[in-house]
């Protein structure tokens, strides 16, 4: 198991590009400013490339299925059990995720992290389970020292190999019951009250989940506020997560540090996707420069995540579904920015007259 620190190698995109860049999207065929939120989207995708043609290659969706202890005490509106079977259903090709992920042409592969139940080897499964499930942060850390680094070291490895095989663009997804619950507390000790005008309180950023009722809300954020008086609120990313991450939560946020280290696009889901990238973040900011935020989830806390990095996403679909759907629904839009800088005349090309000719 790796216990050690490890430093990771990512550098902020050079600008040197950037004038470059900016004139190719603004002598195509069209007014500046005209393709809106694309424009600012193929830019960052050059700068990603370190290219005036980016290209996207090999897209890939990795989802992270974990089990929490905390999950047994009633902070979901569905039992443990649904971990596994929709792990199963995705094996099978039956869930949302690997519907969309057929429709566009997306890789897809499920890790698991830390499942309570044994799969055996199975095909587009990855083994990656670092125990059955975390321990219960009601009563004692989530996970050791130990297997948070190892999490993290294990994500590293994965979104390396996905880069080795040609990969470049990577979707972020879960699976976990309870993990909007571990979400919730890494976003309060991550953000913090009042952070950058929004703030992350407790009770704000702990939202429904699967569809808890009024009362199954109420306890939920009553059975958090009793986590945090037990575990307090650690500001260090590492400490937070083993407080109260889930093991999917942990080797996500290593696959993020381990795919911008390899300079490659990030497709930034959800609530507990963007809680992982607030851990990475964390440890690396300069990793914010590679993730695409994919949409705004209908989980409350999604929004004080996004104000906290100063981001709008590129949709607003009121999902809430999780698995990675919001990143793959936001994968053509990515595509849209690359091929219009790529394939879309210039005035000079297509002999236009520009504006003032």
């Amino acid at each position: 198991m790796h216990t050690t620190i490890m430093a990771y190698q990512i550098c902020a995109p050079g600008r040197t590009l950037a004038a470059d860049l900016q004139h190719r999207i603004d002598n195509k065929t069209k007014p500046q400013g005209a393709l809106g939120r694309l424009e600012p989207l193929a830019l960052q995708l050059g700068l990603i490339q370190q290219t005036l043609s980016p290209e996207l290659r090999q897209p890939h969706i990795m989802v992270f299925a974990g089990d929490h202890g905390a999950a047994r005490a009633g902070i979901s509106a569905f039992p443990q059990d649904v971990t596994w079977q929709m792990v199963e259903n995705f094996l099978a090709g039956g869930a949302a995720i690997n519907v969309f992920s057929r429709q566009l042409g997306i890789g897809l592969t499920v890790i698991d992290c830390g499942v309570n139940h044994d799969f055996g080897q199975r095909p587009g499964l990855v083994n990656a389970k670092l125990g059955p499930g975390t321990a219960n942060y009601l009563e004692e850390p989530a996970m050791r020292a130990e297997q948070c680094d190892a999490a993290l070291a294990r994500g590293r490895e994965l979104a390396h190999a996905l880069a080795a095989n040609g990969c470049n663009v990577v979707g972020f997804g879960e699976m976990g019951i309870g993990n909007t619950a571990s979400a919730s507390l890494l976003t309060h000790c991550l953000i913090g009250e009042g952070s950058n005008g929004g703030g992350a309180d407790l009770v704000t950023v702990t939202g429904r989940g699967t569809g808890l009722d009024d009362a199954g809300l109420v306890r939920k954020r009553e059975l958090l506020g009793q986590a945090l008086a037990r575990g307090g609120r650690p500001t260090d990313p590492r400490a937070a997560l083993a407080e109260y991450g889930g093991f999917e939560i942990a080797v996500m946020a290593g696959a993020m540090l381990g795919a911008a280290e390899k300079r490659m696009t990030l497709l930034i889901d959800g609530f507990i996707v963007t809680s992982a990238l607030l851990v990475a973040h964390a440890i690396a900011p300069e990793i914010l420069d590679y993730c695409v935020f994919a949409h705004r989830s209908k989980e409350p806390g999604h929004t004080a995540q996004l104000k906290h990095f100063g981001v709008d996403p590129l949709m607003e679909l009121d999902l809430r579904l999780g698995e990675g759907t919001g990143a793959a629904l936001a994968f053509p839009l990515v595509q849209a920015a690359a091929n219009f800088l790529n394939e879309m005349a210039s005035f000079d090309s297509a002999k236009v007259s520009e504006k003032g000719n």
